[in-house]
């Protein structure tokens, strides 16, 4: 289980989280929702170890992760832009992180294969990233990332730099995929339709703070704040201070 507790992070003046706290249960897929500057993509590095904190903690399974470095966190992340290596084929990019781990050559192929099949992408092996579409990159930048068997898997806006209709079909894959691995995930978007459709639970931030936690039903019928309401796009958002009366009741 992941646990992050009073976490505050500041650049300067800017205070970019707030005193965050979040619980992750394992197997769990939680989307940190929000819009640009809210302190979602701030979060994911807090926790990554990317990002030191100004105070605060984040825990896995009771363990203080503090001064633990990124690549003894056993965490997998996924950036928007992929980051994979142009000038390496397919199965060398997915192997990346397996090489590190100094898994033998034998065991990185089976893992690659592996790996590759569950992203939709079997005998992908010998292609190269220069012939791959769109959505056959964002698929080997996440079984890169699953290839280590990561016990937190982080998602940076995954799917944030394909056009509309592409982005909603991967949404579908993705969310299949997620519940067949049992990955404990973290996913940060700013759509809400993609947070919905993936998430157990959904986590939507504003002003460094996480102001709405739920599932997808309970915030879309109870957003609770105006803020919130207005960031899914709820039509009718109503102020009435207290006393006052609105024409369904007090």
């Amino acid at each position: 289980m992941l646990t992050v507790t009073g976490v505050t992070v500041s650049f300067g003046r800017v205070t970019a989280l707030d005193g965050v706290d979040l619980e992750v249960a394992t197997g769990e897929v939680v989307a940190i929702l929000g819009p640009s500057g809210c302190g979602k993509s701030t979060l994911l590095r807090a926790v990554a170890g990317l990002q030191p904190l100004d105070s605060g903690e984040v825990r896995w399974d009771g363990e203080d992760l503090a001064g633990l470095p990124v690549h003894r966190r056993d965490f997998g992340l996924m950036f928007q832009e992929h980051a994979l290596f142009s000038h390496r084929d397919v199965a060398a990019n997915v192997a990346f992180g397996l090489r590190m781990q100094k898994m033998d050559a034998a065991g990185r192929s089976r893992r690659v294969r592996e790996v590759l099949g569950l992203v939709g992408l079997a005998g992908y092996q010998e292609r190269t990233i220069a012939t791959l579409s769109g959505g056959e990159a964002q698929r080997v930048a996440l079984a890169r990332s699953l290839a280590p068997a990561p016990r937190l898997l982080m998602l940076d806006e995954p799917l944030g730099s394909l056009d509309r209709p592409r982005r909603e079909e991967l949404t579908e894959e993705l969310r299949v995929l997620l519940r067949g691995i049992g990955v404990t995930v973290l996913h940060v978007t700013h759509d809400h339709d993609e947070a919905f459709a993936v998430a157990d639970r959904v986590a939507v931030m504003q002003s460094g703070r996480i102001a709405r936690i739920g599932t997808p039903a309970e915030i879309w019928h109870d957003p609770r704040h105006a803020a919130v309401a207005r960031f899914l796009g709820h039509a009718n958002v109503v102020t009435v201070g207290e006393g006052g009366a609105v024409p369904w009741g007090r």
